[in-house]
């Protein structure tokens, strides 16, 4: 099977068997290479509520109506803001937008900041990736505002009673699109939105430009990435082609985060989930929330650049304050592991809430464990994230927990969880997500390395780099394919980086053929530091990502190593 997609395809046979090993079958290779969202896109129709979400918005484009966005404070929360701000403002619609404060707010709308956007002169509320767990909120404007909430969370029972709740984890949604990000929705409510107006000559007769939708998808492809969805069919097609979009640097306010992240290539997956997703998000973790949406919708180079070096400084903070938190969480989940549980739940009282859920991702990568980290205000409340290993789903166990009693607040989706509890109630909550989560245990101390695939030294070039790149983009459901260099000896090292905490290695193949580099980051506290600088020591079996490099117009082949073995 392999060797017969590498031949259809004019791949090499190693990327034809990486292809098979997926589940690519030859008559859906072509689509999976260069997704389309010609072949894709669903009709919009197909979520429950989006017809009555799409006429009321178009309602208020013909009114020119003020329109309120209440969006999360995440990535996915503000690009989906973005994403819905920017249609409307194109199409003559006043746009007030509010992200909620962390600590003051907490998640999702809140009586408060509702009244704020209604007394700006909102007659319709849109509160985006959030909302669908919020009726009581949600019934405090009525009367005085009509609201739709564009979301994608775990729903528990009924949604809301507002006038449209376009939600693809509704019970009653059949739309199949569970799998989406916020930003997802929110661009399938602008398609189906237009739509509408096209359809009803709403163009031709105003003159306004139909607004170009495909602009809007780097935004969605970015959202996608940083809310760890599959990139699986529509999800893949999405980031194919919002990467694209990425690329030529019309959103003044990526171009400048780009500029301030130092990415000079073009933009892809892994730029998206470790440049920009961490910088966005530092904003709504530690200091203001809004930073990261009003970047995304700056129109001003000055003002975006301004921004972007905001959140750069304050996404540096951010590590600070997580450093604080990490070695004493990962002594309580050693602990907690070394006890018997299924699942880890750590807390702090003097934690910060806004890195608690990078906390909670370290300490999952760490153990292999569902983990949960809290943070303990003065109030007593726990205010926590969670995150997940796959095949665990975090959102159904959350809301699980609401419905016996044992949270104040919770939600998710499979893979992240946010929730908040009294003090007291820990030790309740976590027996609960033992024995809701028992199949944990049953995981490795550390989540096995899939290897799919064996290249010598000198096989390792940049042309087989890039054709495995074109497997991209990678992430959740689509793993960059990890490679394994065998017998290789160690013939150079030295550090590079800020605090030498990158080891760069230069490795030669068994009997000295062929030369690559190798490079292994967080190497100041990693246990295989030691081995790979004792340059001319014994051959090692490397595993890691080959991939191409670029500089000063120069192209390398790279290894990006996770793990070695004696050989």
């Amino acid at each position: 099977m392999g060797l017969a997609l590498a031949q259809r395809l004019a791949l090499p046979e190693m990327v034809g068997r990486l292809l098979a090993g997926r589940g690519v079958e030859a008559d859906g290779a072509a689509h999976f290479l260069a997704p389309t969202l010609r072949a894709l896109l669903p009709d919009p129709s197909c979520l429950a509520d989006m017809d009555k979400a799409a006429a009321r918005l178009a309602d208020a484009v013909r009114r020119g109506e003020t329109v309120g966005i209440f969006g999360d404070y995440d990535v996915d929360g503000a690009c989906a803001s973005a994403v819905l701000a920017g249609f409307l403002r194109a199409l003559g619609c006043i746009v007030h937008t509010h992200v909620p404060d962390r600590i003051l707010e907490g998640y999702g709308p809140n009586p408060g900041a509702l009244d704020g956007l209604v007394a700006r002169g909102a007659t319709l509320l849109a509160c985006v990736d959030c909302g669908t767990a919020a009726p009581e909120a949600l019934a405090h404007v009525a009367g005085r505002a009509e609201v739709i909430v564009l979301d994608h969370h775990k729903c528990e029972g009924m949604p809301p009673p507002v006038l449209a709740v376009v939600n693809p984890n509704r019970l009653d949604c059949g739309s199949g699109l569970g799998a989406s990000c916020a930003a997802t929705v929110a661009f399938l409510c602008a398609v189906a939105t237009s739509r509408l107006l096209r359809k009803e000559g709403f163009f031709a007769r105003t003159g306004r430009p139909e607004p170009d939708l495909l602009r809007l998808l780097d935004l969605v492809a970015l959202a996608t990435v940083c809310d760890v969805m599959p990139l699986t069919g529509l999800n893949r097609a999405l980031v194919v082609q919002g990467l694209k979009v990425m690329g030529r640097r019309d959103r003044i306010g990526l171009q400048a985060l780009l500029d301030v992240a130092q990415v000079k290539e073009g933009p892809s997956a892994f730029t998206c989930g470790f440049a920009l997703g961490p910088r966005i998000n530092a904003g709504g973790r530690i200091s203001e929330a809004d930073l990261g949406l009003r970047l995304l919708l700056s129109d001003d180079p000055v003002e975006a650049r301004q921004l972007a070096e905001r959140l750069d400084a304050v996404n540096r903070r951010r590590q600070t304050v997580e450093a604080g938190i990490l070695d004493r969480a990962m002594e309580m989940a050693a602990a907690q592991r070394d006890a018997g549980h299924a699942v880890l739940l750590l807390s702090g009282t003097e934690w910060h809430p806004g890195v608690v859920g990078i906390v909670a991702g370290r300490v999952r990568e760490r153990f292999n464990r569902p983990s949960f980290v809290a943070a303990i205000g003065e109030d007593g409340i726990a205010k926590g994230s969670a995150r997940s290993v796959p095949g665990l789903d975090l959102g159904v166990a959350v809301i699980a927990a609401k419905q016996n009693g044992l949270l104040s607040t919770g939600g998710g989706h499979a893979m992240a969880a946010g929730f908040s509890l009294p003090r007291d109630g820990l030790e309740r909550f976590h027996a609960f997500l033992d024995d809701r989560l028992a199949a944990a245990r049953a995981l490795p101390a550390a989540s096995a390395l899939m290897v799919e695939g064996v290249v010598n030294v000198e096989a390792a070039t940049v042309e087989l780099a890039r054709d495995v790149e074109r497997m991209a983009p990678f992430g959740q459901a689509n793993e960059e394919p990890l490679l394994v260099l065998p017998r290789a000896r160690v013939v150079r090292s030295d550090r590079i980086g800020r605090e030498g905490n990158t080891l760069r290695l230069i490795v030669e193949g068994e009997g000295g053929r062929g030369r690559l580099k190798v490079l292994l980051f967080r190497a100041n506290d990693n246990p295989l530091t030691p081995a790979l600088e004792q340059r001319g020591g014994a051959p090692l079996h490397l595993a890691g990502w080959l991939r191409a490099e670029s500089w000063n117009g120069v192209e390398t082949a790279s290894f990006f190593l996770q793990d070695a073995a004696p050989a």
